[in-house]
């Protein structure tokens, strides 16, 4: 399977070429369920959204937002947590009512059934059209960590050093960071279509083994090129280490 690449000049082009896609998801099936990854790398294209919406291009009023992963027992209300994120970059400013959004509960005390529901919601409104990650340091998609079985739906994980260490970014303090819930991969290869994203000279190492290298679980992302409907986009620092990709 031919996986598609495309590769952008800069970080802002990439993201405005991701905001694009998702709104003609939406343009073309107003009720699309999506599920919209957390992190730095989304950022600027949640910004265009934001902008896009509110100049009457594009319309989120019908469509359902599922989450990819969270922090176990970090509070939506810690700046930290992907709800923080979501939340305050998609969610309140493009006023997306509290129905259209299913986030894992991280302070839930039965995190392995609060993954049994996020897979039950996900059925009942009929499965993900459209899913956007992002790719960690170490190749996981979501918190699907090397070494990932790929017959898990939602489950939970215990976090490698690497997301524990980078993952520190987003929080105002040292925080603890054991755990996590996640979507997996039969959850992700299930989803009709996929953009995996990424950017930055810092990505370009794991970049070039996920799609170059041996398709493995020791590098999550590389699964990705398994998916019927997936799409690479990736900016050319990430690209640069790719046959070509500095070209």
């Amino acid at each position: 399977m031919i996986t598609p690449v495309k590769i952008y000049n800069d970080h802002q082009a990439l993201s405005q070429e991701v905001s694009k896609l998702i709104v003609l998801q939406v343009s073309e099936k107003p009720a699309s369920v999506l599920c919209l990854a957390a992190g730095d790398t989304p950022r600027e294209a949640y910004n265009l959204l934001r902008q896009l919406a509110s100049e009457g291009k594009a319309d989120f009023s019908t469509c359902t937002f599922i989450g990819l992963d969270e922090w176990v027992g970090i509070p939506p209300e810690n700046e930290g947590s992907c709800a923080f994120f979501l939340h305050t970059n998609i969610f309140s400013p493009m006023r997306i009512a509290p129905s259209q959004v299913h986030l894992f509960n991280a302070l839930s005390r039965e995190p392995a059934m609060e993954c049994r529901k996020m897979d039950e919601y996900i059925r009942q409104v009929g499965g993900i059209d459209l899913m956007l990650v992002g790719v960690g340091m170490n190749g996981h998609i979501g918190f699907n960590e090397p070494g990932v079985r790929e017959d898990l739906d939602a489950h939970v994980v215990d976090l490698d050093e690497t997301t524990q260490s980078v993952g520190q970014k987003y929080f105002k303090e040292k925080t603890t960071l054991l755990k996590g819930v996640t979507l997996g991969f039969r959850s992700i290869m299930q989803s009709r279509k996929v953009i995996m994203m990424a950017s930055g000279k810092k990505k370009a190492d794991i970049i070039q083994r996920a799609l170059e290298g041996p398709i493995t679980t020791e590098v999550p992302a590389s699964l990705i090129r398994r998916h019927p409907q997936n799409l690479i986009m990736l900016d050319r620092d990430a690209a640069s280490f790719l046959e070509g990709g500095s070209s």
